[in-house]
């Protein structure tokens, strides 16, 4: 009988430490100084500076991708989904007011090819840099039989730090207050099983097809990463008081806003009161979608939204201005559980 090796079982050693040299630039440049130690430890370290805190809080959240890595194997473009990756995690945590601290991420697939792995770390480090998290560890997994050759699946986790009087947990929020959205790139990273279904089995488009009504390919517009709010909104929070935030992700506006409000409370959307992003419109059309399942499945060009009172709204509009961000009042909060889109 033959002798057997890892690689005859398709698993290639030497590939995957390819992977590591060609990552390492892209990891070094996202670390902070509470770094410790480099790439290649069993356990990534991070030295926590509590100067200023009284109380510090950890805050830890996992996501990943979703199907919409399916556009990226099929576009054959694998250095933005990591910046998704991170979004999802990162603007989660956000959520309570904290800032993000270090990443970590998994991912796993068929056939490791360093390129690839090289770009999806690319990716992630950008995502890290944008939030100002560092990136500390991972793990790559070559799975042959698990998962096709170009196939691969990822997720990632994050640690965020906040002063526990200034977590923001949606207890304060109260009838009259009002909604201030911050606009998205786009799907971001939900939503995907049903666009996928509507441009490649309803409307039987190619990754490649050009669609007029968008102005660029489908690829183009399906692959826009996530947006990550984390600058932006942590500079709001240093000089207006904020009684909640959201994060529009799965379940879009129907399912996530009530997560954040007390107990008997619910929202009123006012629709029309920010763009409505051309993608959005073809969806719809094309999907011939209802409205209410349009708000339960999408962001809606809406990706993060701060819950002030009434007469912090000019105060904070003008705070998301100078952090270089856009808003819109697009709604308030009842005494009606729900939410009600009118």
């Amino acid at each position: 009988m033959s002798k057997l090796t890892y690689k005859d079982a398709g698993v290639d050693i030497h590939e995957g430490a390819l992977a590591v040299e060609k990552m390492k630039n892209y990891v070094k440049e996202t670390f902070t100084k509470g770094v410790l130690g480099g790439l290649g430890g069993f356990g990534g370290m991070f030295e926590l500076d509590l100067t200023g805190y009284q109380k510090p809080v950890l805050v830890s959240g996992t996501d990943g991708v979703g199907t919409k890595l399916k556009i990226s194997i099929l576009k054959d473009q694998h250095d933005t989904v990591g910046i998704d990756l991170v979004a999802m995690c990162v603007n989660d945590v956000l959520v309570q007011g904290a800032k993000p601290l270090f990443f970590l991420d998994y991912i796993a697939t068929g056939k490791l090819e360093s390129d690839k792995i090289a770009d999806l770390v690319k990716g992630i480090a950008e995502g890290c840099k944008q939030s100002g998290a560092a990136l500390i560890g991972g793990e790559t997994a070559e799975m042959p039989g698990f998962y096709s050759d170009d196939e691969y699946d990822m997720a990632g986790f994050t640690v965020g730090i906040v002063e526990k009087d200034k977590i923001i947990d949606g207890s304060n929020i109260a009838e009259g207050d009002v909604m201030i959205g911050l606009p998205s790139t786009g799907v971001h990273s939900n939503g995907y099983s049903l666009v996928r279904k509507l441009f490649f089995d309803k409307l039987n488009l190619s990754i490649h097809d050009q669609v007029s009504e968008l102005g660029c390919t489908v690829g183009e517009a399906l692959i826009t990463p996530t947006k990550i709010y984390v600058k932006s909104v942590l500079k709001v929070l240093e000089s207006v008081s904020v009684n909640g935030m959201v994060h529009v992700t799965g379940g879009g506006f129907i399912e996530n806003i009530p997560r954040i409000l007390p107990e008997g409370l619910g929202a009123k959307v006012q629709l029309g009161s920010w763009p409505e992003l051309d993608l959005y419109k073809f969806i719809q059309s094309k999907g011939e979608i209802e409205t209410r399942e349009m708000f339960t499945t999408f962001n809606m060009g809406i990706g993060f939204i701060m819950i002030v009172k009434k007469e912090l709204v000019e105060e904070t509009l003008k705070a998301i201005e100078a952090a270089d961000e856009k808003a819109y009042v697009i709604g308030e909060i009842t005494d009606s559980e729900g939410v009600e889109l009118c």
